[in-house]
C-alpha cells in the first residue's frame, strides 16, 4: 500500500505531460538519445513515438548546425550549467523547418550523477512571423514620415542652393564679360566665392544634421564668436527680436568647431524667434561652469563653457520637452519646420564631448544651454587667411591627382601646377594603378567616392604594392572606412591655400623609390 502512492503520482505525471500539446517534452540520456516522447513532440516535430525513441536528438537541427556542432555544445552548457536556453530553426519530419523556443535541464541523481537531460522545446514561427510583421509596418511608417520631412527639408535646401548658384553663375558670367573689356573683375570673384562658401556651410548643415560631419575640433573663444554673429543674428531674426547678450569680461576658451558652434546658436536662435513668434527679447549668455553638479550624467567631470539661448516664448509642457531633440519631431505647422535643428544641436555637442539641456515652462519661455568641454589653453582660433598662407611649397613634386569628376580634376590638377608641381591625372583607381607602374610619382591625391573601386580601396592597394608612397584623400562626405580615418584626408570644397598646406607636410615625408621612369603626363 505504501508503494501506490507514488506510482499512482508517477502515472499522474506522466498522463499530464502527455497531455501537453503545445510543447515538445521529452528525455535525453547523457549522450543525446531519445528516451521518450509525448503527445506535444509528435504534433511539433511529426515523429511517432517508435520512431524517434533511440535515436539522437540531434536529427532535430539543420545539416549546418550539426557539422558546427550546435547539438552537442547545447547538451555540454546544460551539463556544465545545469541549464541551456536558445532560440533556433528546428527540423520537422518532413523537412520543414519552425523557429523553435528550446530549454534543456540536466537532471542528476541526490550524489550527482548526470543521468540526462529533459528537453522542452515551443514553436514560435507564428510570434517571430507577426513581430517581424509589426518590426516592418513600424518601418514602414518612420520611413514614410522621414521621407515627407526630407522632402520638405529637400525643397528648402534646392531653394537655397539655386540661390547661391544664381549668384555664382551671374557673377561668372559677368566676370568674363568684364574680363573682355579689361574692366576689374575682383567684385564678381569676390561675390561667387562667398556664395559658394555659403553653399559649402549649408552642405555642412546636412551632415550635421545626419551625425556624419566631421569636426574640426579647436579652441573657440565664445565671446568673439558671438560678436561676429550679431549682424547675421539680426538679419535672421529679424527687426521684431531684440537680442541681449550676457558675457564676463573674459571667458576661457570652449573645444569645439567654431563652424558647427555658430550653426547650433543659429539654429536655437531661429527656433526661440519662432517659440517668440518673430517678437520679443532673445538673451545669449555664456558662463564658465568648474566642476558643476553635473545636468546630465553621461557629462564627464571637468570645466565646461556652459552657452545658453534664451527665450520669453511659448515654452513647452513635459510631454513635448521630453521629445524636444527626437529628429523630425517638430510643433511647428505644416511647411514650416522639420525638427531638424534641436537635434542637429544634440549631435554637435555630443560630438564635441559635451551635451545639451533643456529647462521650459509653458508660457514662460525655454532656456537650450550647451554644454561644451573647456580648452586646456585660451588660445583662439585663427581662421585661415590667404593673403598670408602659412605653407611653404619646397621643392616641387610629381604628383597624381585621381577624379572621376573631369571637372574637379582639372580644378585639381590646375591648382597643383600652379604650386609648381608636375601633375598626372587619371578618371578612375585603374587608371590611376596604370599609371604608377609607368612613372614615377611622389604622391597620390585621390577622390575617395569613385565608382568600381574607392579612394580608400586604391590607397590600400598602394600601400600593399608601394609601401612609403604618400596617399591623400580628398571627399565631400565626412565618413571614411574605420582603418582609413588614420591617412591624411582634405575636405571638399578646398582652396588652394588648404591644398598647399597638406601637400607640403605630406611631400616632405621620405618618398619610395619607383621602379620606372618619369615619362609622360596623363589624364587617364
Amino acid at each position: 500500500m505504501k508503494k501506490a502512492v507514488p506510482d499512482q503520482l508517477e502515472n499522474r505525471f506522466e498522463l499530464l505531460v502527455q497531455s501537453v500539446t503545445e510543447y515538445a517534452i521529452y528525455m535525453l540520456d547523457p549522450t543525446g538519445t531519445v528516451t521518450s516522447w509525448n503527445a506535444g513532440a509528435e504534433r511539433l516535430k511529426g515523429y511517432r513515438e517508435q520512431e524517434i525513441i533511440g535515436h539522437n536528438f540531434s536529427r532535430f537541427y539543420s545539416e549546418e548546425d550539426r557539422l558546427a556542432g550546435v547539438p552537442s555544445r547545447a547538451l555540454e552548457t546544460a551539463a556544465r550549467e545545469g541549464r541551456f536556453e536558445a532560440e533556433g530553426w528546428r527540423m520537422r519530419k518532413d523537412g520543414s523547418r519552425f523557429w523553435a523556443s528550446v530549454v534543456i535541464d540536466a537532471i542528476r541523481n541526490p550524489e550527482g550523477e548526470l543521468l540526462g537531460f529533459a528537453k522542452v522545446t515551443r514553436d514560435l514561427t507564428e510570434r517571430r512571423e507577426a513581430q517581424q510583421a509589426l518590426e516592418e509596418a513600424r518601418d514602414a511608417i518612420f520611413q514614410t514620415q522621414k521621407m515627407e520631412a526630407i522632402g520638405k527639408l529637400t525643397g528648402g535646401v534646392a531653394h537655397d542652393f539655386n540661390n547661391l548658384l544664381a549668384v555664382i553663375v551671374g557673377s561668372l558670367d559677368l566676370a568674363r564679360q568684364r574680363l573682355a573689356t579689361g574692366a576689374d573683375i575682383s567684385r564678381y570673384i569676390d561675390n561667387a566665392m562667398a556664395a559658394a562658401e555659403r553653399g559649402a556651410m549649408l552642405t555642412q548643415r546636412m551632415l550635421a544634421f545626419a551625425r556624419k560631419q566631421e569636426l574640426k575640433l579647436q579652441s573657440v573663444d565664445c565671446i568673439a564668436l558671438v560678436r561676429d554673429m550679431a549682424e547675421l543674428l539680426k538679419a535672421t531674426l529679424g527687426t521684431g527680436i531684440t537680442i541681449e547678450t550676457r558675457f564676463p569680461l573674459s571667458m576661457a576658451s570652449a573645444h569645439a568647431d567654431p563652424g558647427q558652434l555658430e550653426l547650433a546658436l543659429l539654429n536655437l536662435a531661429v527656433n526661440a524667434r519662432d517659440a517668440m513668434r518673430s517678437v520679443g527679447r532673445l538673451i545669449l549668455e555664456g558662463v564658465e561652469v568648474s566642476m558643476p553638479p553635473l545636468p546630465r550624467s553621461d557629462l564627464a567631470p571637468g570645466p565646461y563653457i556652459r552657452l545658453s539661448v534664451i527665450d520669453e516664448g511659448d515654452g513647452m509642457d513635459p510631454a513635448t520637452l521630453a521629445r524636444a531633440t527626437e529628429p523630425f519631431f517638430t510643433t511647428k505647422g505644416v511647411g514650416k519646420g522639420t525638427g531638424l535643428g534641436l537635434s542637429m544641436v544634440h549631435g554637435f555637442a555630443e560630438q564635441c564631448g559635451g551635451a545639451i539641456t533643456i529647462a521650459s515652462e509653458v508660457g514662460k519661455g525655454t532656456t537650450v544651454s550647451l554644454w561644451l568641454p573647456m580648452t586646456a589653453s585660451h588660445a583662439q582660433s585663427i581662421e585661415e587667411n590667404d593673403a598670408e598662407p602659412a605653407w611653404e611649397t619646397g621643392e616641387p613634386l610629381v604628383i597624381l591627382a585621381v577624379d572621376d569628376d573631369d571637372l574637379v580634376l582639372t580644378n585639381t590638377a590646375g591648382m597643383l601646377e600652379d604650386l609648381g608641381h608636375t601633375v598626372f591625372q587619371a578618371s578612375s583607381a585603374a587608371d590611376a594603378l596604370r599609371i604608377l607602374e609607368q612613372g614615377t610619382i611622389n604622391l597620390v591625391i585621390t577622390d575617395h567616392a569613385m565608382p568600381g573601386m574607392t579612394g580608400a580601396q586604391l590607397a590600400d592597394v598602394i600601400e600593399e604594392k608601394l609601401p612609403g608612397l604618400p596617399v591623400i584623400i580628398i571627399t565631400g562626405f565626412a565618413e571614411l572606412p574605420p582603418h582609413a580615418t588614420s591617412r591624411p584626408r582634405l575636405d571638399k570644397p578646398f582652396k588652394q591655400a588648404a591644398l598647399a598646406r597638406i601637400v607640403s607636410t605630406i611631400g616632405g615625408r621620405p618618398m619610395p623609390d619607383s621602379p620606372v621612369s618619369d615619362s609622360r603626363r596623363s589624364k587617364g
